[in-house]
């Protein structure tokens, strides 16, 4: 059996040094966070490592003044504490081998009370922590009544923890926004591209949530994804989606409404090995990626992690699934095509972006924006280059226009 302590007897239980896995996304545990900075110095150099989402995840690991964090993604708060953390912008499959190379000596995680059978569901957040539990020797558990259990993976057994901590805590939070026309524009694009039957998979976010609820007078969709959003879980609910567990998801992230309707037999909570792994994705028919974009450059390259601001994030999932997905399905970049109320393009001069190109050129079919979709299966570069020219903003599409003629006599 677990011992039962009180958060400031964590460093009684918890070895000091070596990486420590975290729970993160949805399933953040500020009785955890709080513990971890109580005990300080008595952690040594403990290096804390998560899947970390800005907007969601806001506090840091911070111990003692010798730890640090080992992240795959930016958040602002992250950011601003370079100087420990280190940041390793991987894609899924090796971010899995990078965590296992490493070897985790403790686990922090949050998870729903034990049911009749003795398993604790990790509830919102299966992800990478579900695939690494029986590899790490101590497992110290958050034991929060208010986080839902969720079907498919079968958990973590109570009597495999070392320690645990009651407390509830409401989930963490983010709030999805409707009613943005120029969302429900690009979904209008997307939805014709999408066949009945197709398995789906997407992200967060106004643009991917306003796809997903166009695909309602769809039939016989599934989806695989390592994120659950809003506009998913609508569609889950709604009868466009197969019957049976026909939505493998990864972890769940909403409000509190959100978290209470993830009770439904669509859905199959599966670890990272499932979600993200190359051969499972190979084998799915008909894999439709929507994933969104911060540019597109005019060759169709994809920009997904470098604001003006600094990095914000790192590769993610989107490289995995435009791997899975090629040659047996649709990868769809969707973008709005300007930003600061149109006086910047998204769609961009070849040669231009700053940040390091997320997706390349081979790993992307269709860019959809407001104004249409361009698909550039089959194109050469002039040819990708208008095509992607038609669905700029229209203010902008002279100057893309001179510009490539300009680029294009480099070629």
């Amino acid at each position: 059996m677990p011992r039962a302590i009180a958060p400031d007897q964590l460093a009684e239980v918890l070895p000091p040094g070596g990486l420590t896995l975290v729970s993160g996304c949805s399933a953040d545990s500020t009785v955890l966070l709080d513990a971890v900075e109580a005990a300080g110095e008595a952690l040594g150099a403990m290096t804390f490592s998560g899947i970390f989402v800005g907007g969601l995840n806001r506090r840091t690991w911070r111990a003692g003044l010798d730890s640090r964090v080992l992240s795959f993604f930016l958040t602002p708060e992250l950011r601003a504490e370079r100087e420990r953390v280190e940041f390793l912008p991987l894609c899924y499959e090796d971010l899995i081998a990078e965590l296992r190379r490493r070897r985790p000596a403790a686990m922090l995680l949050m998870c729903a009370p034990p049911d009749a059978s003795g398993m604790c569901s990790f509830g919102t957040e299966v992800g990478v922590l579900a695939d690494f539990w029986r590899e790490v020797p101590v497992r110290i558990a958050h034991i929060n009544p208010l986080m839902p259990r969720t079907a498919g993976d079968s958990g973590i057994p109570y009597d495999a923890l070392t320690a645990v901590i009651d407390h509830a805590q409401p989930l963490a939070a983010m709030e999805s926004g409707r009613d943005d026309p120029v969302a429900d524009a690009i979904a209008g694009h997307i939805a014709p591209l999408v066949p009945n039957g197709a398995t789906l998979q997407t992200g967060l976010g106004k643009v991917p949530d306003a796809a997903m609820r166009a695909l309602t007078g769809h039939r016989d969709l599934r989806a695989h994804t390592g994120l659950l959003g809003e506009g998913l879980l609508d569609l889950v609910h709604s009868p466009a989606m197969a019957d049976g567990p026909s939505a493998v998801v990864g972890v769940a992230i909403g409000d509190e409404a959100f978290y209470g309707r993830l009770d439904h037999p669509r859905l199959d909570f599966r670890p990272a090995s499932v979600t993200h792994d190359p051969d499972v994705l190979r084998a799915i028919p008909d894999f439709i990626t929507i994933n969104s974009a911060l540019e597109v450059d005019l060759f169709g390259q994809v920009y997904s992690e470098l604001t003006p601001k600094g990095l914000m994030s790192g590769p993610g999932g989107a490289s995995d699934y435009a791997r899975g997905a090629r040659g047996h399905g649709v990868r769809i970049i969707a973008l709005p095509a300007s930003a600061a109320r149109g006086a910047v393009s998204r769609i961009v001069p070849a040669g231009t972006p700053a940040g390091p190109v997320s997706l390349g050129r081979m790993d992307v079919d269709v860019i959809v924006t407001e104004h249409g979709a361009a698909d550039l299966r089959g194109l050469g570069h002039d040819a990708r280059a208008q095509a992607l020219i038609a669905i700029a903003a229209p203010d902008h599409r002279d100057s893309l226009a001179d510009g490539w003629d300009a680029f294009a006599r480099r070629l």
